[in-house]
C-alpha cells in the first residue's frame, strides 16, 4: 500500500459526523445544513435540456482534451470575464476540460511534483483539504500560510522566507477564499507571479468561487488577468481552475476546466491521458451552454446577496460576523470553542455548521480556524432566515 495514505487526515465531514454522535436534536425542528458548500439553487433548465438532447453521444468515447467547441467557448469566456487580450488564449494549447475542480486540483499535484527534491507545496490555512491530500500523496510536504483577520484573511506572502520559496514547487491559492470569501488583489497576484519566476514554481489558482460576489461593479480579479497586465501573455507558471458547480448550480455535472501555461497544460494532459478521466461528451455539450450564458449567473448572485443581507441583519447584533467579499460562506467567530458551539447548536437547534479547526492546521504557533465556524448559505432563502433566527436564539441562551 502507498504509505502516504496514512498521512491523510479524515475529511472534515467525517469529523463532523463523529462530533454529533450522542446528540439528539429536537424532532419538531427540521434539519438545516449550513455545513456543506453544495449549491441548492435550481440548475439552469436550458443546460439540462442540452445534456438530455446529447445523450446519443453515449456511444462515443470522449477525448481527454475535450471538444474543440467547448475549449473555444472557455477561451471566449475567460477572455471576456478577465479582460484578456484577444487571441492570447489558444484552444489547442491553453485549455483543458476537467471533471470538476476537485479532481483536477488533486491530480495536478501528482503531475507537477518531483518528489526526489524534498518539495514543499505551499497553501493557505485554512484551506480546501484537497490541497493537503494532493501534496501528501505526491510525496511533498505541505507548508501552511495562516490567514487571519489581521491580514484580511489573505496569506502574508511577504513573511515567507526565501528558503521556503526555494523548496516550493507548487503554490495553491484560493481566491475568493474558502472559507473566508477573501479576494486576493491584483498587485499581490503580480508579486506571486514574480516569485514563481524567481524561485521556479507553478501557481495553481483555485477560482471556483469567482462568480459569486457582492458588488456587480467589482468582480474578483484572476491570476491570468494579473499575468496579462504584466505582459505575461504566455501565462508562464500560471494555471487557473474554474468550475460550473458554484457558478451555475451544477455540482452534479462535474464540469470545470484548467487553463494557463501551455507547457504545463501539455504535461497535465499527458498525465490525464493515462489517468482516464475524460469528461462525457453530453456533459461537454451541456457545459458549452452554461459557459455561454451570463444571465443565469447574475440571477444566482442576486439570490446569494438576498440571503447574505437577510441573515446578517439577524446575526450581526449577536455574533462577530462580517459579509465576505465573495463566495457563499460566512466565517464568524464563536463565543465558545468551535466544536462546542457546533455540537450544541446541532443538539439544540438542529442546525449543522462546520468547526473552523476542521478546515485548518496548527502552523506558526496557532490554528487560524479555532473558534470560528463555516456557514454555507446554500439552503433556500426561507431556510437561511429560519436558521439565522434559531442561531440567534441559541446565542441568547448561551
Amino acid at each position: 500500500m502507498n504509505r502516504q495514505l496514512d498521512k491523510l487526515h479524515p475529511y472534515p465531514f467525517e469529523k463532523l459526523n463523529q462530533l454529533k454522535v450522542g446528540t439528539t436534536p429536537p424532532v419538531e425542528l427540521s434539519h438545516i445544513a449550513l455545513s456543506i458548500g453544495e449549491p441548492k439553487h435550481d440548475s439552469p433548465a436550458f443546460v439540462v435540456e442540452e445534456m438530455v438532447k446529447q445523450l446519443n453521444t453515449l456511444s462515443n468515447y470522449p477525448l481527454t482534451k475535450g471538444l474543440p467547441e467547448l475549449r473555444q467557448t472557455i477561451c471566449q469566456w475567460l477572455t471576456q470575464r478577465f479582460s484578456l487580450p484577444k487571441n492570447s488564449l489558444d484552444l489547442e494549447q491553453h485549455i483543458l476540460p476537467v471533471n470538476g475542480t476537485r479532481e483536477a486540483l488533486f491530480a495536478f499535484a501528482q503531475a507537477m511534483i518531483d518528489a526526489t527534491l524534498t518539495p514543499l507545496v505551499v497553501m493557505p490555512n485554512p484551506f480546501y483539504q484537497i490541497y493537503e491530500g494532493a501534496a501528501l500523496l505526491a510525496g511533498a510536504e505541505p507548508y501552511y500560510l495562516n490567514t487571519t483577520a489581521v491580514t484580511g484573511f489573505i496569506p502574508d506572502f511577504n513573511a515567507v522566507s526565501p528558503e521556503t520559496w526555494q523548496r516550493c514547487q507548487l503554490l495553491y491559492i484560493c481566491s475568493p477564499g474558502n472559507p473566508t470569501g477573501a479576494v486576493i488583489d491584483i498587485d499581490t497576484l503580480k508579486s506571486l507571479i514574480e516569485l514563481a519566476e524567481k524561485y521556479d514554481f507553478v501557481i495553481a489558482s483555485d477560482e471556483c468561487y469567482s462568480e459569486i460576489y457582492q458588488d456587480e461593479t467589482k468582480p474578483p480579479v484572476g491570476l491570468l488577468q494579473a499575468a496579462s497586465e504584466m505582459g505575461n501573455h504566455d501565462y508562464k507558471r500560471c494555471v487557473v481552475f474554474h468550475s460550473l458547480s458554484k457558478r451555475s448550480n451544477l455540482p452534479g455535472l462535474r464540469s470545470g476546466f484548467v487553463a494557463g501555461d501551455a507547457e504545463v497544460i501539455a504535461k497535465f494532459l499527458k498525465y490525464r491521458t493515462y489517468h482516464g478521466c475524460a469528461m462525457p461528451v453530453h456533459h461537454q455539450y451541456a457545459s458549452i451552454k452554461a459557459w455561454g450564458d451570463e444571465q443565469h449567473v447574475k440571477d444566482n448572485r442576486l439570490l446569494y446577496q438576498q440571503k447574505f443581507n437577510a441573515v446578517l441583519d439577524i446575526l450581526s447584533p449577536v455574533l462577530n460576523v462580517q459579509k465576505p467579499d465573495a463566495s457563499f460562506y460566512l466565517w464568524p467567530q464563536t463565543p465558545v470553542n468551535d466544536e462546542t458551539f457546533t455540537r450544541a447548536l446541532f443538539a439544540q437547534q438542529h442546525i449543522s455548521v462546520l468547526p473552523g479547526r476542521y478546515l485548518s492546521r496548527d502552523a506558526q504557533g496557532l490554528n487560524p480556524g479555532k473558534n470560528r465556524v463555516r456557514m454555507a448559505l446554500v439552503a433556500p432563502l426561507d431556510d437561511c432566515i429560519e436558521a439565522a433566527h434559531r442561531i440567534k436564539r441559541f446565542l441568547n441562551n448561551l
